[in-house]
């Protein structure tokens, strides 16, 4: 196995163990909202999760990042610490997460499509064209039940998957010249100056009074969603490519959809795992699709520096 292959298959590895993780994010973060406000959840989330990871840089003792880094960096934190979150919580107040996870479900694509944008990859047509595909199953997942069907939680849901995407992308771009560790650490402990006074003025009244199940959702989504998903997530973007190791990510519906059914108690319908299966195949399609090649050079444009 060449070198270069071996990146690539490490870097899906990687993003595998990174979107099993992920793919719990949404059930527990239902959990946490049952009992807790949303936006005390996304500040309390990235304040405790900040708090390690300041621990853990110093620990370390890593050097601070060039300010050629931290416009990046505060790009990151704007789209994964704040925006994705927050939107995420708003929406499980309103939605189950089995549906979350089937409109989630093109995340992937989003994921691609940002890196064309944010690290110059071209696409051909043919990636377009599975991307509408997919986007109008997604769309006929939402009105299954007429226009009433589509809600704020949908709209909360399409905020989460462009902030992600964008923040997968810089992320992806940041990794390659740092840990992948690292990245998420400092767009973390950035974000610290507005988490940790919004989380004390958001804390509930009565932590005692919140159900132990929120606590646990909380701790999930703080731990492990928020802060060590990424170590994997990052480090496999830089390795295998933002577009290819972000189209792993059409195996997260999967996973979000069967730990809805076991700890959220969700009975997901026949008709969702069909609609998560025609949203899979259209993520498979775009994904086969050959990079398109840059015109007088005969291979895809390099990526942003």
């Amino acid at each position: 196995m060449s070198p270069a292959t071996l990146r690539i298959v490490l870097g899906l590895a990687l993003g595998l163990v990174g979107v099993v993780i992920f793919g719990g994010t949404l059930p527990f973060t239902r959990l946490a909202v049952a009992g807790l406000d949303p936006w005390f959840v996304m500040t309390g989330r990235a304040a405790a999760a900040g708090c390690i990871a300041g621990v853990v840089l110093v620990c370390t003792m890593r050097r601070r990042p060039s300010p050629a880094h931290l416009g990046r960096l505060a790009l990151i934190s704007f789209c994964l610490v704040g925006v994705f979150p927050l939107a995420t919580g708003l929406a499980m107040t309103t939605v189950e997460a089995s549906h979350g996870g089937v409109v989630l479900g093109l995340l992937p694509l989003a994921t691609a499509i940002a890196a064309s944008v944010v690290a110059r990859e071209r696409l051909p047509a043919a990636f377009w064209a599975a991307a509408l595909v997919g986007a109008a199953v997604v769309t006929a997942f939402a009105l299954r039940e007429g226009v009433d069907g589509v809600g704020a939680g949908d709209g909360y849901l399409a905020l989460a998957a462009v902030g992600a995407a964008l923040g997968y992308a810089w992320s992806g771009l940041a990794a390659r010249d740092m840990p992948g560790w690292e990245v998420i650490s400092w767009a973390l402990v950035l974000a610290l100056p507005v988490t940790i006074p919004a989380s004390l003025l958001l804390m509930p009244a009565g932590p005692a009074a919140v159900p132990l199940s929120s606590w646990i959702g909380f701790a999930y989504v703080t731990l492990l969603s928020q802060y060590l998903g990424f170590f994997a997530w990052n480090t496999g973007l830089a390795l295998g490519g933002i577009a290819r190791v972000g189209q792993v990510q059409l195996l997260q519906v999967f996973v979000t959809l069967a730990i809805a059914a076991v700890l959220n108690g969700e009975r997901v319908e026949p008709v969702t795992w069909v609609v998560a299966g025609m949203v899979v195949a259209t993520v498979v399609v775009a994904a086969r699709v050959r990079p398109a090649a840059k015109p007088g050079r005969g291979r895809t444009a390099p990526p942003a520096p």
